[in-house]
């Protein structure tokens, strides 16, 4: 037997994880996959599988475009897709970052600006002038307000000393 071959598991295994990258691409907008410059045939299978009904001729969909997936630059789509969840786990530790500082913003008050400030350096006018106005809220519904809007700011402040870095 000739061992420079892979084995039926193996390239089984290889099959799979084409399948899977293929499904991915699945998900993405036209206008995302035509950056990848992917194969004719390749895109017309996946445009033509968000017309199936069918859940088996979804999957044999899916089989075919996993098969199609041989001939495409697997490497350059995986860069791809690295690229993008990577950028997801940027903005998620974003988020949770902002709404950390929102909270702590919110429980000290305008004490925790200089803090705000030294760490994202950014200008922090414009989330004082929101606590301002919460101190002065009138209303829940008001005060809701207020705070979704600081979470704005914070975010927005956060972002844009990611984009600097």
């Amino acid at each position: 037997m000739d061992d420079a071959r892979p084995s039926k598991s193996e390239r089984k295994r290889q099959q799979h994880a084409l399948q899977a990258l293929g499904e991915r691409l699945i998900g993405l907008p036209a206008d995302v996959r035509a950056t990848l410059a992917l194969d004719e045939r390749l895109i017309e299978a996946i445009d033509d599988l968000g017309r199936m009904k069918s859940h088996e001729a979804i999957r044999r969909q899916k089989q075919f475009i996993g098969r199609l997936m041989r001939d495409a630059d697997e490497t350059r789509i995986r860069e791809f897709f690295a690229q993008r969840d990577a950028e997801e786990q940027r903005e998620k530790r974003r988020f949770t970052l902002a709404e950390r500082w929102r909270d702590r913003l919110l429980r000290e008050g305008g004490d925790a600006l200089p803090a705000f400030a030294a760490e994202t350096g950014a200008d922090p006018s414009a989330i004082a002038a929101v606590l301002a106005d919460l101190a002065a809220a009138h209303s829940d519904a008001h005060e809701r307000g207020l705070k979704r809007q600081l979470f704005r700011e914070v975010h927005g402040a956060l972002a844009a000393g990611s984009r600097d870095s």
